[in-house]
């Protein structure tokens, strides 16, 4: 089956080479405060509004870049993780591929449901930026299950 989207299926690797140090990495940033002192710039910024500070409007603002760029190579891990082709795409895998895809995003969209409804303040600020990565994540925690199981089954015919 030929699938025009897909990344070759070497990305998947490069993907994971990304997604888990800087999955680490922003777990270190959300939770721990950590930060990489030389990343620590002056910075274009559009829009930076801060609590004690001042407001900086299309100009430079000094801030520190570790959440920044954790994030960043998170979500471009995660989408060749996701996104990228098995060895042996087939008809299958595409349609897995898609359901896990709509699966994640029903699941995705009722956790935010719940979350409107019961977090409020920080907390609800927390939740969205969870929700920024939640719906890859769902999407690849349900694809390789799906694909995992399957495999398991075909050697137990065996």
């Amino acid at each position: 089956m030929k699938t025009k989207l897909l990344f070759p299926y070497r990305f998947k690797r490069i993907g994971w080479i990304l997604l888990v140090p800087s999955a680490i990495l922003g777990f270190l940033c959300l939770f721990f405060g950590y930060e990489i002192n030389f990343l620590d710039l002056k910075v274009f910024a559009i829009y930076s509004d801060e609590i004690f500070g001042d407001n900086v409007r299309f100009g430079f603002d000094r801030n520190n870049i570790t959440d920044e760029i954790s994030a960043i190579l998170f979500i471009i891990g995660a989408i060749f993780v996701a996104f990228s082709k098995e060895k042996h795409e087939d008809e299958f895998i595409a349609k897995t591929r898609l359901e896990s895809l709509v699966w994640a995003t029903y699941v995705n969209y009722i956790i935010l449901i719940f979350c409107f409804l019961f977090f409020y303040s920080t907390g609800f600020l927390y939740v969205m930026i969870f929700n920024i990565f939640t719906i890859l994540i769902f999407f690849i925690v349900r694809f390789y299950f799906i694909l995992y199981m399957s495999k398991k089954s075909l050697s137990h015919e065996k």
